[in-house]
């Protein structure tokens, strides 16, 4: 049985062309046992001759984020090093990349954070990037007495903040990359959660099943009441479903407006759900600040 493949689209990448021709940009499948969970892990490396600045419309994911912006190394130039868990951003999200530097990623399934982190619901994180000790309690505090969070140390004590700063972020090879997220998220969970599986299963149904377009249908397939839904969303997802709705349909938008052809609007709206074709646009220009009609034709100048 052939190995299952990373997502290969450019979904929620705004003008995605522009930053994969300034960086490098993969997706890595997670061990067999993460798979449940996790979406892909994400990396990026760059060295840029001038800042750029990339622009995301995020999905309803949590995102555990290993960075470093400089290069690697000892000495005033060295490149400082962090991990944060960033929740789900609701918002336009933007990131100015300057010089040189390399963020390694976990994308979780949506509703797949907190079978890793069950102390708090996943609400709690949405449209915030915290310290990674702070979502998952434990899991990369710098070692007491020891160096500062951002050194970049040999990888010598599992759990601590600079060991797995190292571990992950230091090998130029992305196997070793990868069997290091592997080895860290594998020490830090997942906990059994039976109502982790319902959320992202739902979630998953809104992504692949254009006839979801409104909670109520949601909540029919899912035989929990309305209120219910949205108490699981919270907890589990950490945005509620009728965002989760919207905001693939608005991926669907993205895309079509990228392909290079003028779409039907219109019927594009009535398509995914809206009740016209102002619906559509209300909602894409209050998260990218420009019409959809403006952000087709600026993917369209040289």
């Amino acid at each position: 049985m052939p190995e299952p493949a990373p997502r290969r689209d450019t979904r929620g990448i705004l003008a995605p062309s522009e930053l994969l021709s300034r960086v490098r940009f993969r997706r890595h499948v997670p061990a067999p046992e993460l798979r449940p969970y996790l979406e892909h892990y994400w990396l990026i490396d760059w060295a840029l001759p001038e800042p750029y600045t990339t622009r995301v419309v995020p999905h309803p994911s949590v995102n555990v984020v290993f960075q470093r912006y400089g290069p690697l190394g000892a000495g005033p130039r060295a490149g400082r090093s962090s991990a944060e868990v960033a929740g789900v951003a609701q918002g336009l999200f933007s990131q100015r990349l300057e010089g040189e530097g390399r963020v390694c990623g976990v994308q979780f399934r949506p509703g797949g954070f907190r079978p890793f982190a069950p102390a708090r619901p996943v609400s709690d994180w949405t449209d915030r990037r915290v310290p990674l000790h702070e979502a998952l309690p434990g899991a990369g505090r710098p070692s007491p007495g020891g160096p500062p969070a951002e050194a970049v140390l040999p990888a010598a004590v599992p759990g601590a903040l600079p060991a797995v700063l190292s571990a992950v972020l230091s090998p130029d090879d992305d196997h070793a990359r990868v069997a290091a997220l592997d080895a860290f998220l594998l020490a830090h969970g997942p906990a059994p959660d039976p109502a982790a599986v319902q959320a992202m299963e739902l979630v998953e149904l809104v992504r692949m099943d254009r006839a979801v377009r409104r909670v109520g249908r949601l909540a029919r397939l899912s035989g929990l009441s309305p209120r219910s839904l949205q108490r699981l969303f919270a907890s589990h997802v950490g945005v509620g479903p009728k965002w989760v709705i919207l905001r693939y349909r608005l991926h669907e938008a993205l895309e079509r407006a990228g392909r290079g052809t003028a779409p039907d609007w219109a019927g594009l709206a009535a398509e995914l759900g809206y009740s016209d074709q102002a619906h559509l646009v209300r909602d894409f220009t209050a998260v990218l600040g420009l019409s959809p009609t403006a952000y087709a034709r600026g993917l369209s100048v040289p």
